[in-house]
């Protein structure tokens, strides 16, 4: 049998893409290095965003694939995550430590942004990244509560310039409800709001993080604009309903991303369906179609839609969000596949694309 060729590897390889995740990512992007030597191959792939719970198929996927090709009787893959850091805006600085700041948006509020936010940055933790969350609410944080974090719990200080994060089910988390009383009304104006939303960001000792989440308040206004100027945002995360009035306020927190030069990384669906509990009837009671119809107008990928679910809301009303309760759940999934997609999109902004090394040796 003659020796199998870098020629034959390549075609076996060309038309397989990264599973699981919403994007294409062709597997020669993250294919580091293949090593050919008398009919034995070794691969090794690094994925440029975390993604634990794949690792086991696309090592059998790779296994199967490459033990087809003629010439071939060993395979070995070896696999691993390094989650690169994405840049995006120009001329502004970067936070120490914290290699991706992603927003979660919504143009309005209602569309469960907070609840997909902490969903998010806990599936992203789960698939294996360093992960904290800041609740950018200044005026209505609700994070404390759905992270379970006690009324009476309050952060640390580092020296006299830093505050720890309170960590909470393996996030890294602040926000000001942390700092107030519920009975304490944020009666301030724009500029003191978007001062306490630095201090917040800049003045937390966050550590090694792969990713920082920040729940946005709803809207387009001056928290938002005060983010945007202060550090640089690798990419933000649209979530709206399928209803037209919500797409339309969608539309606007795309634009406005847009004009600050911070990449829309994709957007979620929410309340997409509701399935009956009792008789499992489907229904799409804020319409349909919604998040595909604004992704596709704005050239963004759908990550990823999720039901209208009381369990969903009961979850983080009792301050185990989904992901932490049901880890092995429906919704948990769905979740678990929205970050994936969220941190590959990421992944391709970078410029670290690795052209695979391919080494033949003869004995």
């Amino acid at each position: 049998m003659s020796e199998v060729t870098e020629l034959e590897i390549e075609k076996a390889l060309e038309n397989y893409s990264i599973p699981l995740v919403s994007i294409n990512i062709p597997i020669g992007d993250v294919v580091q290095s293949i090593l050919l030597e008398n009919g034995s191959v070794n691969v090794t792939i690094v994925l440029g965003f975390p993604a634990a719970s794949i690792i086991q198929k696309l090592h059998d996927d790779m296994v199967e694939l490459l033990s087809n090709v003629p010439g071939i009787n060993s395979v070995t893959v070896d696999i691993s995550c390094d989650v690169l850091s994405a840049k995006s805006q120009r001329d502004i600085r970067s936070m120490d430590n914290v290699k991706n700041i992603i927003a979660v948006a919504s143009g309005k509020g209602g569309v469960g942004k907070s609840t997909t936010a902490v969903n998010l940055a806990l599936a992203l933790a789960a698939e294996g990244a360093q992960v904290g969350l800041l609740d950018a609410d200044i005026y209505g944080p609700s994070q404390q509560m759905m992270l379970g974090v006690g009324a009476s719990q309050r952060p640390q200080q580092e020296g006299q310039q830093y505050l720890l994060p309170i960590e909470a089910h393996g996030l890294k988390t602040m926000s000001m409800g942390y700092l107030v009383t519920d009975k304490t009304p944020m009666v301030w104006r724009g500029p003191m709001a978007g001062g306490a939303l630095t201090q917040l960001l800049t003045q937390t000792w966050w550590g090694d993080l792969d990713y920082l989440i920040i729940d946005m308040p709803p809207g387009t206004g001056d928290i938002q604009l005060t983010l945007t100027q202060k550090v640089e945002l690798a990419g933000a995360v649209i979530v709206t309903t399928p209803q037209d009035i919500a797409l339309l306020d969608a539309q606007k927190g795309i634009e406005m991303f847009n004009k600050v030069e911070v990449p829309v990384l994709g957007v979620v669906e929410n309340m997409a369906i509701h399935i009956c509990s009792e008789c499992g009837h489907q229904e799409h009671i804020f319409g349909a179609g919604g998040g595909d119809r604004i992704a596709e107008e704005y050239h963004v990928p759908l990550l990823g839609s999720l039901p209208l679910s009381l369990a969903i809301r009961q979850d983080v009303d009792a301050g185990l969000p989904t992901v932490v309760k049901v880890p092995n759940g429906v919704e948990a999934a769905l979740y678990g596949g929205i970050a994936r997609s969220m941190g590959a999109q990421l992944s391709q902004q970078t410029d670290a694309t690795v052209m695979p090394n391919i080494t033949m040796q003869d004995d």
